[in-house]
């Protein structure tokens, strides 16, 4: 894993911080977005956008994977949660780890923008981890008794065959409509148009590496304690023993929506005119010079 991040550019912490902040903000803004979509049911499958996941992982296929992941994780927490008036405690250190770690390692997964292969694996690979912990979290939790089995019409009563069913629908409806294919048409057609926005070189040739150079035995290791914090909190969570949740009582209706919504397109718009000038003050300098 080092050998493979030491070909990848070296970012200053000017462009970490922004590739952060485009992540929260854009993501946070698609959130807001999924919350206003319908919800369609045909029989026990169930189709609705649960999130627009292409968003972090494009981010981190053309700029970095960690920073994207983190920009994310940290947009869902700020814009979904806290600016409505909600939170989650203990339970939403779940969700991070697991989504970051998936959109983690589908970016570091991408050596060559330009592979469509490589691509589509990223994008099943996003999602599948964020399901997959999710998925067996949940069983975790029906089987140690922490929390009631959920029935779902026309599906057999077992916790496996519920899950599995939710995550082979989530993974075909979901990996598929909104991971797979915005990919596909977006990375090939944004690769070497916007690195330029943040000084940054597209990344022709300087993310080589092999499978072998990425799963290493300390990413897996990292990995499994991640995940084990990731599922201990969550039993922590459906226990009594909740910590810094809270809701707060104010009545705005749908204002804090279009607050929370409202104030992300802000940060980004701010961004990316921020990048934009400093793009062009780097520019005057070259010159000058």
């Amino acid at each position: 894993m080092q050998a493979l991040a030491s070909k990848r550019p070296v970012l200053t912490s000017q462009q970490k911080l922004m590739i952060f902040v485009l992540s929260m903000s854009l993501y946070g803004i698609s959130n807001m977005i999924t919350e206003l979509l319908p919800e369609f049911r045909l029989g026990p499958v169930e189709i609705k956008v649960e999130y627009f996941i292409f968003i972090p992982l494009l981010f981190a296929i053309l700029f970095n994977p960690l920073y994207a992941a983190l920009g994310a994780c940290v947009g869902e927490i700020v814009f979904g949660e806290l600016l409505l008036g909600q939170f989650g405690g203990i339970s939403e250190l779940e969700k991070f780890i697991e989504f970051s770690l998936a959109i983690f390692t589908a970016g570091m997964l991408v050596t060559d923008p330009r592979n469509r292969r490589q691509l589509a694996i990223a994008a099943y690979v996003a999602i599948g981890i964020d399901q997959l912990l999710g998925t067996l979290v949940d069983i975790a939790k029906v089987y140690v008794g922490i929390e009631d089995l959920e029935t779902v019409p026309g599906l057999p009563e077992s916790i496996l065959a519920i899950e599995g069913f939710s995550f082979l629908n989530a993974m075909i409806i979901s990996g598929t409509l909104f991971s797979l294919l915005p990919i596909l048409y977006l990375v090939p057609r944004l690769y070497g148009k916007v690195e330029p926005l943040l000084g940054m070189k597209p990344r022709d040739g300087r993310a080589a590496g092999s499978m072998g150079d990425f799963v290493t035995p300390r990413l897996i290791i990292t990995a499994i304690v991640l995940f084990v914090i990731a599922g201990a909190a969550e039993f922590l969570s459906e226990s009594d023993l909740t910590f810094f949740s809270w809701e707060w009582e104010a009545d705005f209706g749908n204002t804090a929506f279009w607050m929370s919504l409202a104030v992300a397109a802000l940060i980004f718009i701010a961004a990316m005119v921020w990048a934009t000038n400093k793009r062009k003050l780097a520019k005057k300098g070259d010159t000058a010079a």
